[in-house]
């Protein structure tokens, strides 16, 4: 095949609305483009005006799986305004409930969305007929992440718990030990999911890709204010705005992210692995070398193995913390609201989620700025189309079609969170 029209209508197994047009003629690539129609949902703007204290609730409506995220940002950003700094324990709590996101998120993303592409099914309904034990497992991982973040959150979904300075209710340690029995009975699964997702024939394909993610010496982060990339990126989330801006694109409703002076680049689990990977819990590191994803890879289809490893993290990390923990009952600090900028940054399970605020001297919102992972990712997907639908002129046009696809949903796209 060496001219082609494919059309992806309705991108499939990712959260939102967006398609695919590639036009390939006489073997060269002529166009391609990730049209991304999902409505604009300017929550950037309907935040103007609003008090401190309504912010997180409803910037953690912005998405129903990666609520946990936008908290977590939001909290920090208006946080680091106020020059308000968290209690350990509070900090403690947020590394959990942002951990219970990854095992609740990732899950979903391996089993139900990414899988079916290589095993050769539509859907996890379709595969459930042959692969039954698989689709119960994926089922019991993704039970014991809702059960943890309602735990914490008080709720699976948009958590209602977390506030500025605290948290209206602390879990007690009969209830975290009882989650850590939990946590400790899909261990096993989750080692499982490394060595099922490491067997899988990945395309050979690793494109010149700049990664970004958190970064902390002495944790693998996923809430914190440095961020790094593998090519000398290495900047607090304050001097965010000074490298990384945003363009539009007539196609998108997403703004495309890049770093001044040099392009597009990828956020997720594969670029948290490149840059933190040594400070994975003993047991992903050896899961991570019972597999063949040698570091740093650059393949974005080796971000299923990524995340697979990275739920086993979750666990461990999340046991150590319940050990380390005394839970005692505290209610939230004490807000004193000042004119100023904040800004926070958190990891969600498909890469780093950055919110800014200004406030006035009541503590009310005047400007709002929130650029979501799949903002980040989106002018490198398009990229990694260009790079990659070559390789795809050999297939018939319902294989290359499903390859485009595949290239969209190694990002775990969560594409409602990114149009404001």
């Amino acid at each position: 095949m060496t001219s082609l029209d494919i059309k992806v209508d309705y991108l499939a197994r990712v959260e939102g609305e967006g398609g695919i047009v590639v036009k390939v003629v006489d073997g060269a690539v002529q166009d391609i483009r990730v049209n991304i129609w999902e409505p604009p949902r300017f929550f950037q703007g309907f935040l103007v005006g609003r008090r401190y204290e309504d912010v997180p609730d409803i910037t953690a409506r912005i998405c129903g799986i990666c609520p946990v995220a936008h908290l977590m940002a939001s909290t920090q950003a208006i946080e680091d305004a106020f020059g308000i700094v968290p209690s350990p324990q509070t900090a403690r709590l947020r590394t959990l409930l942002t951990l219970s996101q990854y095992i609740q998120s990732h899950t979903l993303h391996i089993y139900m969305l990414q899988l079916p592409d290589y095993l050769g099914y539509e859907s996890a309904i379709a595969m459930a007929s042959e692969y039954g034990p698989v689709v119960k497992r994926a089922l019991r991982m993704k039970k014991v992440g809702n059960d943890f973040t309602a735990l914490i959150g008080g709720r699976e979904i948009h958590p209602v718990t977390s506030v500025v300075n605290g948290f209206t209710r602390v879990p007690t340690k009969a209830e975290l030990l009882e989650m850590r029995s939990k946590l400790t009975s899909i261990k096993e699964d989750a080692l499982a999911t490394v060595k099922l997702v490491s067997s899988l024939k990945l395309p050979d394909f690793e494109p010149d890709t700049e990664h970004v993610a958190l970064y902390d010496p002495d944790s693998y982060p996923v809430n914190g204010r440095r961020l790094r990339s593998t090519k000398g990126l290495d900047i607090d989330v304050s001097e965010y705005r000074s490298h990384i801006k945003e363009r539009q694109v007539a196609h998108s409703n997403t703004l495309h992210s890049y770093i001044e002076g040099r392009g597009s680049f990828l956020v997720g689990p594969l670029a948290r692995l490149n840059l933190n990977h040594e400070r994975l819990s003993e047991d992903a590191q050896k899961a991570l070398a019972s597999t063949e994803l040698k570091l740093p890879c650059f393949n974005p289809f080796a971000g299923i193995v990524a995340r697979a490893v990275e739920i086993v993290h979750a666990i461990d990390e999340s046991v150590r913390i319940i050990d380390s923990l005394d839970p005692m009952p505290e209610p939230p600090g004490a807000v004193a609201p000042k004119a100023g900028t904040g800004y926070g940054v958190s990891e969600a399970p498909r890469g780093t989620l950055y919110h800014s605020y200004r406030f006035d001297s009541e503590g009310a919102v005047s400007k709002a700025d929130i650029v979501a992972p799949t903002s980040h990712n989106l002018s490198n997907m398009e990229k990694d189309l260009w790079a990659f639908v070559p390789s795809t002129l050999h297939m018939t046009q319902q294989e290359a079609e499903l390859k485009c696809e595949m290239v969209i949903r190694n990002y775990d796209p969560c594409i409602s969170c990114s149009c404001h």
